[in-house]
């Protein structure tokens, strides 16, 4: 069967309650409506949003993942389900199905479509415990184990049993269930989080199941782990994938790992999707590099895949951390936060340029075709898209030093067209919007981390060499 395509190019992933405060009945996903047209304008495609469900009592996290929750602490948005109901049900500080149904209409007429966190997972007081606690796994004291997942620990969350008594097949139809719920209010698209931690057969079911009926959804696997397991989830039917971009930070790092994903045969079936970083993952580069680091960051990510997605306050450069820790601090997982677009210091101008440069430019929209050019300095990477034979090129020049200036020759691929050392080429700057000539192979690039850290040209052979 033909797998889904990768339509949906340009993630933004948006807690909505950063919006405004829950002070204001429906406050919430009306004031994401009333969001859209910036976030349009940045040029994304998907607006994500994590649980927006009710959020449990029982273990609920304080600010900054605490044990202890005070009284006006929010939990965490992955502690689904409450009396107020589970994963069909949207927070009532939020707002309502009706409000929801809302946002998803503002959305298309801007564009965008939503995608939703589909987190199989419970709080303590998620209606199933009492309607079906054969699905889950007691202890003999009459406790439920909370949920772990190596080295983090959720004491707010408990787990479903897959391979339960009776959860073969009636745990399996109602998370089916789930997804076809929000299937019919409008949702093509499901960033599922942590697959690998689940059996794969269940995967493989529920997607061929939800396919059946509509095979253009989309599931973006939130998979960290084995490059094995990674690989095992795309096959069996997930349309795209994080990947290990996070942590590849080295000119050879990324060189190897990208080499791998689009020469290997996995290029036959991995869409890598690119996220500069996750509610879950401030990464330490961006911890210490400054502004500059958000721009290396967002044009690498930007144009070495097809797919790329940001979380809210990166486009801040947002950078804040738990001391000697790759996570947020002041985490808007365990607690409401208020942003203000126009701070000091954002890089919106640039996201803006780099998302409409994509969509301008059909080789930035895949990453096969991708190719490693030379540049003589361990701090510049340089690499393009070719067309087919005879057309232009897509060129980047990336610095990953975000304090230094970088001045380094590269090596223009005139051999792509077969053209002599010393032919020329006309060269747009898309960033700048400026437009020249290279005349011979060998080009002085200079990349100033104060103003810009990278350069995008698009380049095609001159009438006459």
């Amino acid at each position: 069967m033909e797998r889904p395509q990768a339509a949906f190019a340009s993630w933004y992933e948006l807690f909505p309650r950063s919006a405004t405060t829950t002070s204001t009945r429906h406050g919430t996903l009306a004031d994401v409506v009333r969001r859209l047209p910036a976030l349009r304008d940045m040029g994304f495609d998907v607006l994500y949003l994590p649980p927006i469900h009710p959020i449990g009592n029982t273990n609920r996290k304080g600010k900054n993942n605490s044990l202890r929750a005070e009284a006006d602490d929010v939990g965490s948005p992955y502690a689904i389900g409450s009396s107020e109901g589970g994963h069909t049900a949207i927070h009532p500080a939020l707002g309502t199905v009706d409000d929801f149904r809302q946002l998803r209409a503002a959305a298309a007429d801007h564009g965008m479509e939503l995608a939703l966190d589909f987190a199989v997972q419970c709080s303590p007081d998620h209606p199933w415990l009492k309607e079906h606690p054969e699905w889950f796994s007691w202890r003999p004291d009459g406790s439920v184990r909370y949920a772990e997942n190596p080295p983090k620990k959720y004491e707010d969350i408990v787990n479903v049993d897959f391979y339960g008594g009776q959860s073969i097949p009636d745990l399996w139809i109602a998370l089916r269930d789930i997804v076809l719920f929000w299937l019919n209010e409008g949702v093509r698209i499901f960033r599922v989080d942590n697959p690998h931690t689940k059996p794969l057969p269940f995967w493989e079911w529920l997607i061929a199941q939800v396919r059946s009926r509509n095979p253009e959804v989309i599931f973006l696997s939130e998979a960290f782990t084995r490059p094995k397991m990674m690989y095992r989830l795309a096959k069996i039917g997930f349309s795209q994938s994080y990947t290990y971009f996070t942590w590849r930070n080295s000119k050879q790092e990324i060189t190897d790992y990208f080499v791998e994903l689009t020469t290997s045969e996995v290029k036959d079936y991995f869409r890598p999707h690119l996220f500069v970083n996750t509610p879950d993952i401030n990464p330490y580069f961006l911890q210490t590099s400054g502004r500059p680091g958000f721009l290396i960051r967002a044009a690498l990510a930007a144009t070495l895949s097809g797919l790329w997605g940001m979380y809210s306050g990166f486009e801040l450069c947002e950078a804040a951390a738990l001391p000697g820790r790759e996570e947020y601090l002041d985490s808007e997982k365990y607690e409401i936060r208020v942003r203000s677009r126009d701070a000091p210091g954002n890089i919106i101008p640039e996201i803006r340029k780099l998302n409409r440069i994509r969509k301008s430019n059909p080789a930035l929209q895949t990453h096969l075709g991708l190719r490693f050019y030379p540049a003589r300095g361990d701090q510049v990477i340089l690499y393009g898209k070719p067309l087919p034979a005879g057309g232009d090129m897509i060129l980047i020049a990336v610095s990953l030093d975000p304090f230094h200036v970088q001045e380094v020759t590269i090596e223009v691929p005139l051999w792509e067209w077969k053209l002599s050392d010393g032919a020329a080429v006309a060269v747009t700057d898309l960033m700048r919007e400026q437009k020249f000539t290279w005349h011979g192979k060998l080009q002085r690039i200079r990349l100033d981390p104060a103003e810009l850290p990278f350069a995008i040209w698009r380049i095609a052979p001159r009438p006459g060499g």
